[in-house]
């Protein structure tokens, strides 16, 4: 009899288990093919413009409830492509990512906000080589049948996450904001 009980407590156990990380999991998942996360710095007036290859987001939205969505964006910082090993080599390097010492870069949104039709403003906290900086981006979300698209351009103080030290600091040679544009496609699972 005791025997019974232990395995109708651990099947009970398993059960909701099982529905608690069906509910608790991300609804869709990131197409890496079709999306894309673009940082547009000027340098000497000039913009240059550079794209991150290795990338994640988790994203758990209903336009229905906006606010009780999740947004998670995970970057790797050494995957940063200029076009040119050289400039690819230096912006991996101490003095802009430091890659070695911070491979990643995150952001995690702690609220989304409707502002209009398909219009969000989506707040959170972006970490980048160790300092953690409060943003908001207004994003513009595209829905297709089972595919979402959230895309928009958040605006950053590279100087505030201690990207561009040294003779890099001086923002007459590379300006102060750089522009992240993010293209970001899921579908549901």
């Amino acid at each position: 009899m005791r025997s019974r009980a232990r395995v109708t407590r651990a099947g009970a156990a398993l059960a909701a288990l099982t529905i608690w990380a069906a509910s608790s999991a991300v609804w869709a998942q990131m197409d890496a093919g079709k999306s894309t996360l673009v940082a547009i710095s000027r340098q000497m007036s000039v913009p240059v413009e550079g794209s991150f290859t290795k990338f994640d987001a988790q994203i758990d939205f209903d336009p229905a409830k906006p606010a009780a969505g999740t947004a998670r964006l995970t970057v790797d910082t050494g995957s940063y492509d200029l076009g040119d090993a050289s400039y690819n080599d230096s912006v991996r390097g101490p003095e802009w990512f430091d890659a070695k010492a911070y491979p990643q870069a995150t952001f995690v949104a702690t609220s989304i906000a409707s502002t209009g039709p398909n219009q969000y403003s989506v707040s959170g906290n972006l970490t980048i080589k160790g300092h953690t900086e409060r943003v908001v981006a207004p994003v513009v979300l595209t829905q297709q049948g089972a595919t979402q698209t959230f895309d928009g351009t958040l605006p950053i103080h590279r100087l505030a996450f201690g990207i561009g030290t040294g003779e890099w600091k001086d923002t007459s040679t590379v300006a102060d904001e750089v522009l992240i544009k993010f293209h970001i496609v899921v579908a549901h699972k």
